[in-house]
């Protein structure tokens, strides 16, 4: 495992003017397509002043519903090396960003820090890079999240939080949506939440690392795994992990040897189709020690439902969690 570079680096702000590089690390923009919604996203870049263009192969795709290794990383180096790209945001997740790993030019990523955002399968490159480089990086909307028409806030406004500003906090949402809404704009129902979970109580503030579990775990072994030492965990999963896929890669990545150091948890909330109930969860959670030294939250509004709040990577967190309130805010260094 290596250690994270010593310095952060924070990447500029986005504001009106900055231009943003849209890449595939993962899925095909094509893929995407099939379901055309870029009205809704050209509408709240150009309202937030943001400028898009788009890698050389983004719309190359395989059978696999991806493009080459080659490709995918000509268009990361190129977003990189690029003066003129203040920020790069991925189109949309996948299965096979870990394929780059090997390729990237760290030292390229290092010399120019930029916003980098994605969420899902992009969270081995956002971990990676951090742990790599020492660049902030974020776990959030992809470029085709902005295309939801409708219940797409406070998605937009996190987002927008997260990358133009230095410090912001979560206020917890009473509902949220969990539907194939690219098929089907017209039809859409929101489910109320009984807001977040608290399995153990604390207080915590640490170095922010994490994003999808079982993605994340992909790192395990090799040079791009962050340390775990004095973070907070930021966890979540699809609806396609049910509460044993969970429970075994939740064990696998407390077995690391820094996680005995962590501060806290936090994790995003299940989408319907997992069918993990808060029972589940409080016995998964109840196997580790180490848990019972710590705040542990869940319910949280990130992860594959909407709305879906901007982790910073390697930025920090403050979580506060006694009797039925949580409290987080996120800011870009310790204080």
């Amino acid at each position: 495992m290596t250690s994270m570079p010593s310095a952060i680096q924070i990447p500029a702000r986005l504001k009106r003017g900055s231009t943003i590089r849209v890449v595939a690390p993962s899925n095909s923009r094509s893929f995407v397509m099939e379901f055309d919604n870029t009205q809704w996203i050209i509408e709240r870049f150009e309202a937030m002043g943001l400028t898009l263009q788009y890698g050389d192969h983004v719309d190359e795709r395989d059978v696999l519903d991806s493009s080459s290794i080659e490709s995918r990383v000509a268009d990361l180096h190129a977003a990189f090396a690029d003066p003129n790209v203040d920020g790069i945001i991925s189109v949309i997740g996948g299965f096979t960003s870990n394929e780059l790993l090997p390729y990237l030019d760290w030292d390229l990523i290092a010399a120019n820090p930029k916003v980098f955002c994605g969420y899902s399968d992009f969270t081995t490159l956002a971990n990676a890079v951090h742990a790599r480089t020492g660049l902030l990086t974020y776990v959030g909307a992809h470029w085709s999240s902005f295309g939801m028409r409708d219940h797409f806030e406070p998605t937009g406004q996190w987002f927008r939080k997260a990358t133009h500003e230095f410090e912001w906090s979560i206020e917890h949402q009473s509902e949220f949506t969990d539907d194939l809404w690219f098929m089907n704009q017209d039809d859409r129902n929101p489910l109320r939440t009984d807001g977040p979970w608290i399995l153990n109580e604390g207080d915590a503030g640490g170095k922010v690392i994490g994003g999808n579990l079982c993605t994340l775990n992909l790192l395990q072994g090799g040079d791009c795994m962050p340390s775990l030492d004095g973070t907070v965990l930021f966890l979540e999963d699809d609806g396609a992990v049910g509460a044993h896929d969970f429970a075994r890669d939740l064990a696998s990545l407390l077995q690391l040897p820094e996680a005995e150091n962590i501060l806290g948890l936090a994790i995003g909330r299940f989408q319907t189709g997992s069918q993990v109930t808060r029972e589940q969860l409080e016995l998964i959670i109840s196997k580790h020690p180490l848990l019972k030294e710590v705040p542990v939250v869940a319910n949280l509004d990130f992860g594959h439902t909407s709305p879906m709040f901007t982790l910073p990577i390697g930025g920090f967190a403050e979580l506060t969690a006694h009797g039925s309130t949580v409290s987080l805010n996120f800011s870009h260094e310790s204080k």
